[in-house]
């Protein structure tokens, strides 16, 4: 009986002492994965638990409960097109756990890795790294209440336009076709609509948008200077919406709709712009321009399985501008130049997860730029057209893996370009004859390599390498000159006939990109960077900035790839819980074989064109500073940039082969000082304030050394190119949006959007040209918004 009582006491004690035990040691985790736009239970989404230590599925509710040691947890919840969820927690007790996912339609590849998504700035090997927050952008100030991508980077440092009307941006000392832009991986081309007031992406239907403008992936290839990433949203596959808006420049529409709850979805947006009358308002220099676009997009989402996914994009963006501003085009009588532009493009992907750590994407890319100058004949209904045109095709794989805290990205792509360089169809005209320049066929191939990966616990790396090739067929007739000679008719050695497919030139090279970053703290890092890029398809142009109807050229015999190296240092800090975000950015870059014009240089209809090029080198430096607050009442950022960029060209020892005498000179897009400051002002949740102000050095023209009169006509004589600067150019901007209270928890829901540029009527000069009379030189200042524009839309949804 005794030893039956004792035998009893003791198993007590031990399970008692062993329950104690186990519950000091061991908590149960619990939780539920909603989306976080409509709260809806995401069923099986994975759980990822310790870096693969445990792996297991939500239920049909979203729920989920697993027990744990006590300590460090690391978990991470990922279902098909949302962004991770990244949890970095130490475990004191039992713990629930409230996980909303938010949707995504960029590839796997650029989600982030790190537990915050605000800790990339310090965490990530990556520099020159650029993100706006679509929910921001749309809060700024903008011309005629136009929401702008463009404009938007702009406000960043580093990225520069050459003025107002400009047809792209200038990144880093970079030439605006050294920048990849990509729509739902497909290229714009032209990415401004009326000769680039406006962004030709349709704003109210993207996710995001990433500027690479350091390290770039080594997936990107192709320029020289930057990439540009937008992505569409992806269509709701629960819930329908509807919004418009209403404004002095276009109107917009969107519409998301389930086509097959869970399973498949789409989204149709469009903006129509035809309230041309109103230029003449806004700039008294726009009273002869009559301009119309418009643009569309279609997206296709479809879930086959928890393991599947497909999506089909589609867009199309038209442009007209007529001006009665009549240039020399081969002597043709016309009454007009009428410009007509257009973008087709079409993308699929298919992202197949094989498990939690590897998934394979393939993408399938159709584009089509096509942009044509139009003059009607004067005492005739017909209408001689002057048409160009590129096609781009591209099949691309792209496989991620991630094991033991390496992410691995790998694959290859092939593009193929078809380009029409120009082609004078005359119509019914007796008059003019038809010109055909001969077509351009290249082909190029790209493989790439790349993992990010912790080497210590402060030291993150990311080395990756690209292999590009090109190649120029035939059918196409190339001629060779004169070994350190001027390109002309006289020195020309030999012609060849490439037949159809036949080889013409090729040329190929390895592309390394490493990041690295270094961990002073858990608030602090500091980075380095190395990108090697090759650009074999550039703008031929001899105008500050490229016009829609400039020529595109592929390399070939004479005109070799471009080829840029840069450099970077930084310095990144987050404080007080990441509010504030401080980043100080350094770099250098060499850019060989870029493209700059002779004097007089006549691009249009030019079937040999290297005969009115050189080509030399670009340097280009400087040092970039930010200050971010990204919580609060305020937010906003402001940056600071010294940046500068310079060409020499010296083909050979002849003047005609060299520019400013072989010396360095300033580039067109050179402004050394360049101030931003954007500030949103949150102040109810009826309405918030915010204004940009910006402030740049004048960009340089060339103004003529003398002047020289023949038969009584006084004609400038140029020596030196861009040895004077326009005057320096500032401006404020001021938008105030309204909300109504009460639309706040219901279906509809609308707002006004109220914004002035250029608050107080600067009259910046776009550029400036020169009027001579009698051997005296009158300067003339170009301003295209030289007083306040206000403009006024209305934006309404349904959901």
């Amino acid at each position: 009986m005794n030893f039956s009582k004792h035998l009893f006491i003791l198993l007590f004690t031990v399970v008692l002492f062993s329950q104690k035990a186990f519950s000091q040691n061991y908590f149960t985790i619990t939780g539920t994965i909603k989306d976080s736009t409509d709260n809806n239970f995401m069923p099986n989404a994975t759980i990822n638990i310790n870096y693969g230590q445990k792996l297991m599925l939500a239920d049909a509710q979203g729920k989920f409960k697993f027990t744990v040691k006590q300590g460090e947890l690391i978990l991470v919840v990922k279902y098909v097109n949302y962004l991770p969820y990244r949890l970095r927690m130490i475990v004191k007790e039992d713990t629930n756990i409230d996980v909303y996912l938010k949707e995504f339609s960029s590839n796997l590849e650029q989600v982030t890795v790190s537990s915050k998504s605000s800790d990339n700035n310090v965490k990530r090997p990556l520099m020159g790294v650029s993100t706006l927050n679509i929910k921001d952008l749309k809060k700024i100030p903008t011309v005629l209440g136009e929401i702008d991508v463009l404009r938007g980077l702009q406000m960043l440092p580093g990225v520069t336009s050459v003025g107002e009307a400009s047809n792209g941006v200038n990144v880093r000392g970079g030439t605006t076709d050294q920048n990849l832009m990509l729509l739902d991986e497909a290229p714009i081309f032209n990415p401004t609509h009326m000769f680039g007031l406006f962004s030709a992406f349709p704003s109210d239907a993207l996710s995001s948008f990433d500027l690479y403008k350091g390290n770039v992936p080594s997936r990107y290839g192709g320029r020289a200077a930057a990439v540009l990433d937008v992505s569409l949203a992806n269509p709701s596959l629960t819930k329908s919406k509807a919004q418009f808006a209403i404004g002095l420049v276009s109107t917009k529409a969107l519409v998301d709709i389930p086509l097959i709850k869970d399973k498949l979805g789409i989204l149709i947006a469009g903006r129509l712009a035809l309230n041309d009358f109103l230029l003449p308002l806004v700039s008294e220099r726009l009273e002869d321009i009559k301009a119309k676009f418009a643009d569309g997009t279609a997206k296709l989402f479809y879930r086959v399985n928890n393991k599947n996914t497909i999506s089909f994009t589609v867009y199309n963006s038209v442009d007209f501008i007529q001006t009665n501003i009549l240039g020399s085009i081969n002597n043709i009588n016309s009454t007009a130049t009428q410009f007509d532009y257009r973008t087709l493009n079409f993308s699929g992907k298919w992202l197949k997860i094989i498990n939690d750590r590897l998934n394979i994407q393939t993408i399938l890319v159709s584009s089509k730029y096509a942009p044509q100058t139009i003059l009607p004949e004067l005492n005739s209904e017909n209408k001689v057209r002057i048409y160009q045109d590129i096609k781009f095709k591209q099949v691309r794989t792209n496989i991620n893996y991630t094991k033991n805290k390496h992410k691995i990205e790998t694959g290859f792509d092939a593009t193929y370009y078809d380009i029409n360089p120009g082609e004078l169809k005359p119509g019914t005209s007796a008059g003019v004859s038809a010109i055909k320049t001969p077509m351009e066929n290249g082909l190029e191939l790209g493989g790439f390599l790349e993992d990010e990966f912790d080497l210590t616990n402060k030291l993150t790396v990311s080395a990756g390498v690209r292999y590009s090739y090109y190649a120029t067929f035939g059918p196409n007739t190339f001629r060779t000159y004169t070994a350190g000679e001027e390109k002309t008719q006289s020195t020309v050695l030999d012609s060849t006939v490439f037949a159809k497919g036949a080889l013409a030139k090729s040329y190929g090279g390895f592309e390394p990109r490493i990041g690295i970053n270094y961990a002073i703290n858990s608030e602090s890092s500091i980075k380095i960077g190395l990108n090697t890029m090759r650009q074999y398809l550039q703008v031929i142009s001899n105008t500050t900035t490229p016009i829609p109807t400039s020529r595109w050229k592929s390399s070939d015999i004479n005109i070799k790839p471009q080829v840029s190296q840069l450099i970077s240092f930084g310095y990144f800090r987050n404080l007080n819980d990441d509010v504030f975000e401080i980043s100080t950015e350094a770099y250098y870059k060499t850019t060989s074989n870029i493209i700059d014009y002779k004097p007089g240089a006549s691009f249009l209809l030019q079937k040999n064109i290297e005969t009115e090029l050189l080509q030399g080198k670009n340097k280009s430096y400087g040092v970039e500073l930010m200050f971010s607050k990204k919580k609060g009442e305020l937010t906003g950022w402001a940056n600071y940039t010294y940046a500068r960029s310079l060409n020499q060209v010296k083909e050979g020892s002849g003047n005609t082969q060299q520019i400013n005498y072989g010396n360095w000179y300033a580039t067109n897009y050179d402004r050394p000082h360049t101030f931003n400051a954007a500030i949103v002002i949150n102040q109810t949740k009826t309405h918030d304030f915010s204004f940009n102000f910006t402030y740049s050095t004048g960009r340089p023209f060339t103004v003529p050394k003398a002047f020289i009169q023949s038969n009584g006509v006084t004609y400038p004589f140029y020596t030196d190119r861009n040895n004077s600067r326009i005057p320096d150019y500032h401006r404020l901007d001021f938008s105030w949006n309204i909300y109504n209270p009460k639309n706040l928890n219901r279906k509809y829901k609308g707002n006004w959007n109220f914004t002035v540029y250029n608050l107080y009527g600067r009259k910046n000069a776009y550029s400036v040209f020169i009027r001579s009379t009698d051997r005296v030189s009158n300067p003339y200042k170009l301003t295209i918004f030289g007083a306040p524009i206000p403009s006024l839309s209305y934006n309404f949804k349904f959901e």
